[in-house]
């Protein structure tokens, strides 16, 4: 009998190959197994509503329902939620809207959100009035320069609803803000309550930019704003950064959740640079990919539901993962681009400042006619 040696675990190693492949048929199934789940939700909550449906209502007075289509048919909601599911503004927004006067039911002026409306109610939003919106619509524009992000200018200048004149019928309204001279992706919808999700800061929505400078970004600078910068408006430190072109380290990729305003380019404008090109390449997952600068397309429903429920899911686990990674002090990870992809590289720990893990991220070059 051989004798053991106790290194046999050693000798037959699996090779790279196979390990990779096994690797990527262990994330094919669960793909598929979360899509088939995604689609048994769906399938279960289609029938809950059905059968509600044709059940009298046996809910309580004056309780609120979710969505235009679904609820109870003359049930009261609030009122800055009937204007956004009127495809009016976010929800967030229709709360300000109501607050500043504008808005009558059956001829009086209210200016509390949580007012009770119904179905059979007269809504006025200055003096049109607004019907709630059975048929929602979902339309992702690359955005180019000199287009204001807006359903409306008093100025005359060209709006971002100026592009999408041929998408829909329906009233839509853009969900964030890009700045007139920042182009890239932007989400236009008149479903109200994705546009709150969206738009929440909790949710912590990614977002990626391309950022070109005027000269190229120094390494001590690069260091500081990995492990975040303090502006006016306080700390804030980006999610991932990196050169998108080894080449030109005046292109920077950059990944970020805060939605302060103009917060890109304030972050490298503190450290003296300017700014010459902005352009945003993801948000919440969606890319620009085969859409041309100023034109548009529809989501699919795969893209609906990512939007809706994913990254529900995604902000669950970020929450359980942070805390060890913090503990093990862990300064990589993959970045979640789309139009860059992403080589991990490692960074420094900043021992003056016990921030989150930071990941700091090398891009290729992007295409050329994007």
């Amino acid at each position: 009998m051989k004798k053991s040696t106790g290194f046999e675990k050693f000798v037959n190693k699996k090779k790279a190959g196979t390990v990779k492949e096994q690797y990527r048929q262990e994330r094919r199934v669960e793909k598929k197994e979360r899509e088939q789940a995604i689609d048994q939700s769906f399938e279960e909550k289609r029938k809950l509503k059905l059968e509600k449906r044709n059940q009298p209502s046996q809910g309580k007075p004056g309780s609120s329902f979710d969505k235009p289509g679904t609820e109870t048919p003359g049930g009261p909601m609030p009122l800055n939620k009937y204007i956004a599911h009127a495809g009016i503004c976010a929800r967030r927004d229709a709360a300000e809207l109501v607050k500043s006067g504008v808005v009558t039911v059956n001829g009086q002026a209210i200016i509390e959100p949580g007012f009770k409306v119904t179905e059979k109610d007269e809504v006025k939003v200055k003096g049109k009035k607004i019907h709630l919106t059975k048929n929602l619509v979902y339309i992702l524009l690359n955005k180019p320069k000199d287009y204001i992000t807006t359903t409306e200018d008093p100025q005359g200048r060209k709006t971002v609803l100026d592009l999408i004149k041929t998408a829909t019928a329906e009233r839509v309204y853009p969900v964030g803000r890009l700045d007139r001279n920042t182009s890239g992706v932007l989400l236009l919808t008149n479903d109200g309550e994705l546009a709150q999700t969206l738009s929440h800061p909790k949710n912590q929505v990614k977002k990626i930019y391309e950022v070109k400078l005027d000269r190229p970004l120094s390494k001590t600078d690069f260091e500081s704003i990995a492990h975040g910068i303090t502006l006016e408006d306080g700390f804030i430190q980006p999610d991932a950064i990196g050169y998108a072109d080894p080449r030109d380290k005046s292109i920077i990729g950059i990944e970020i959740h805060s939605g302060r305003n103009r917060i890109v380019r304030r972050i490298f404008e503190h450290l003296k640079y300017d700014v010459k090109g902005l352009d945003r390449v993801s948000y919440a997952g969606l890319t620009k990919k085969n859409v041309n600068r100023g034109k548009f397309r529809l989501l699919t429903e795969k893209e609906i539901r990512n939007l809706k429920h994913f990254n529900k899911d995604l902000k669950k686990k970020a929450d359980k993962a942070e805390e060890p990674a913090l503990e093990k002090g862990s300064s990589s990870s993959k970045a979640a681009s789309s139009g860059f992809r992403a080589r991990e590289k490692s960074s420094r720990a900043d021992a003056s400042k016990p921030n989150r893990p930071v990941k700091k991220t090398t891009y290729p070059p992007k295409k050329s006619g994007q």
